[in-house]
């Protein structure tokens, strides 16, 4: 997945633990072999094979589910969370501390859209060619929901799944107590903005600080709008509490996208969270200083 994973499980056994443990983990190392934009031998790949060339392709029941997932956000947000948009990364490299060329940019938004394409179940066509996809804003979140789902078949009832900050809780501790999740500051690593306390659900964040450049004083982070082909500059940071962790990460990233319009999005939505603007400002129902909603417990 690119990022530090962790499992944490509450078994009778430590062979039962370490027996869970490998059967989460084997999922997710399945769905990375499936879904990474970086393996030519994923079927991510394959897909986009096609979609250079453009044409269609025949997908599997699972990745069809995801294309369904992708095509409810894209509704949603106003078409601003869209799995064509990763092509834009061509221009944005967020290592070489250079704003890209706006050419490139314009050209590339050439290629980026959902109405490009046509979507039929099972059926994925490419209606312009040198277009691709990515379920980069997807894939961890529904592999954090899988593993944990797996862990609770195999009769674990504590436990925490996390991918690289995108969390699910299996029940509370095995003592009972919630688990404590901190969120940090998105301008200081070091520092824990809130507390979470969680007896299940999930909790996803979205921020412009994991992949990020500064030119002239002014951040530019790696969440792109698809219309435009720029980063967002409203939102710093966006976590979101739900059920399922797919559903938060989703919701997080929509908000990032809607910039001045996305905590009211948020507030309609209806999931607790916590949004940090660029000027340091915050808000949601999570947010510091709410005493009444300091904590949630799902």
């Amino acid at each position: 997945m690119g990022t530090p994973c962790e499992i944490q499980l509450y078994a009778k056994t430590h062979l039962q633990a370490r027996r869970v443990a490998d059967i989460a983990m084997a999922d997710v190392h399945r769905l990375e072999a499936l879904y990474s934009r970086y393996r030519s031998d994923s079927f991510l790949s394959a897909i986009n094979r096609v979609a250079s060339a453009g044409g269609c392709i025949t997908v599997d029941e699972e990745t069809a589910g995801l294309l369904n997932y992708a095509a409810a956000c894209h509704e949603q947000s106003d078409g601003l969370f869209d799995i064509t948009s990763g092509i834009l990364r061509r221009a944005w490299r967020f290592d070489s501390g250079q704003l890209p060329d706006q050419a490139q940019v314009r050209e590339l938004l050439e290629r980026v859209g959902w109405h490009k394409l046509r979507w039929q179940s099972p059926v994925l066509e490419f209606l312009t060619p040198g277009m691709e996809i990515d379920f980069g804003g997807v894939v961890k979140e529904y592999a954090v929901d899988h593993a944990a789902a797996l862990c609770w078949q195999a009769d674990i009832r504590h436990g925490m799944i996390n991918l690289g900050g995108d969390i699910k809780v299996i029940g509370p501790r095995a003592d009972g107590s919630p688990w404590r999740i901190g969120i940090r500051d998105p301008r200081d690593k070091a520092s824990t903005m809130q507390t979470i306390l969680l007896r299940g659900g999930a909790l996803a964040s979205s921020g412009d600080y994991e992949r990020c450049i500064m030119v002239d004083g002014i951040r530019y982070g790696h969440v792109l709008n698809p219309k435009t082909g720029w980063p967002v500059r409203h939102l710093a940071a966006v976590s979101v509490v739900g059920d399922f962790c797919v559903v938060a990460g989703s919701a997080s990233t929509i908000a990032m996208l809607k910039e001045e319009s996305g905590p009211a999005w948020l507030e309609r939505f209806g999931l607790p969270h916590l949004w940090v603007d660029v000027r340091g400002e915050t808000g949601g129902s999570l947010a510091p200083g709410l005493p009444s909603h300091r904590y949630t417990q799902v």
